[in-house]
């Protein structure tokens, strides 16, 4: 039986700077979840607030049929659901028109539209701009379409290091929020320091670009398998709080927890209420109940008085 949450068995503080700053900051906090992960959860109900938005990741190679079923379910438990639609990973119209309709059956009104991680496109689309010009999340009635943000790069799509294409590509994104009706929002790749998150929100709106950005957040794992995950996703130079953290022995069998820059975010919004952060996603990579354990006590009225 998965470890659900038992309220009783939360962890007794909150995160450090925990305070109403970063429980607000957390609200409506949206998590990413895989066929494979989300079948070690017996309820969803148990663990995360009714209406959560739930995302399905893709993963090169898995089976659709998996993913659908994992929407079906969560969609029947009561959440939002937004399933991936890598461009790269999709054959043609049809393949694309047959995912949607398939979502669309179970209830799903809302996507993630994405590149993918994939080195060479399986059929006729390179970039998630392709997927959304042919209109078909709107035939469909999707109402969500969030894209994806890189607060340090993408060395992928700008191999040069600057931020040139990326840049672009939201720009032709936000113009496309403004002359349609998609309600639509940037989610990120994890980061584990707030400044280059700010300076990458400035810039964004200095250059036009106005969805809000829904920042993406490591939930608690070990240090190695963080670093892992940080390596293989392409995580740029917030990636030395990890190696700073790996040098300190006392710390290095301690699982890594994101206070610091949740911390500072929430800090850096109150002060800042028009900063394009709008809310928080989370990635589980120590695990789904870890991750929500950690919002639970953070967002935790008691924990929240005991700092006060």
């Amino acid at each position: 039986m998965a470890n659900i949450l038992n309220f009783s068995r939360l962890r007794r503080t909150p995160p450090q700077g925990g305070s109403s700053e970063v429980a607000g900051f957390l609200q409506d906090f949206s998590i990413e979840v895989m066929p494979r992960t989300a079948a070690k959860i017996d309820d969803f109900r148990a663990i995360l607030p009714a209406g959560t938005r739930v995302y399905v990741a893709h993963i090169d190679g898995f089976e659709f049929d998996a993913m659908l079923a994992t929407a079906r379910r969560l969609v029947d438990e009561g959440f939002q659901v937004m399933p991936h639609f890598p461009a790269r990973g999709i054959i043609d119209r049809n393949d694309l028109r047959n995912r949607i309709a398939a979502y669309s059956d179970v209830g799903v009104r809302q996507a993630l539209v994405l590149a993918g991680g994939i080195d060479k496109p399986h059929g006729a689309y390179s970039d998630s701009m392709q997927l959304l010009e042919t209109g078909l999340f709107d035939e469909f009635g999707f109402t969500d379409l969030h894209v994806a943000g890189h607060p340090e790069g993408n060395m992928d799509i700008d191999p040069d290091g600057s931020t040139t294409h990326v840049t672009h590509a939201l720009q032709w994104k936000n113009d496309f929020q403004t002359r349609t009706d998609a309600r639509m929002a940037i989610a990120t790749q994890f980061c584990f320091e707030s400044q280059p998150v700010i300076d990458w929100c400035d810039r964004l709106r200095e250059n036009g670009i106005t969805l809000p950005v829904h920042i993406g957040v490591a939930g608690p794992a070990k240090l190695q398998t963080m670093i892992k995950f940080a390596m293989a996703c392409g995580v740029g130079p917030s990636l030395r709080v990890l190696q700073k953290r790996a040098t300190d022995l006392s710390k290095l069998v301690l699982p890594f927890e994101p206070d610091q820059i949740l911390s500072e975010l929430a800090a850096h919004k109150a002060r800042n209420p028009d900063f394009a952060v709008e809310r928080v996603h989370f990635f589980p990579l120590g695990g789904i109940t870890k991750t929500t354990e950690y919002v639970s006590g953070a967002t935790s009225t008691e924990n929240i008085r005991a700092r006060a």
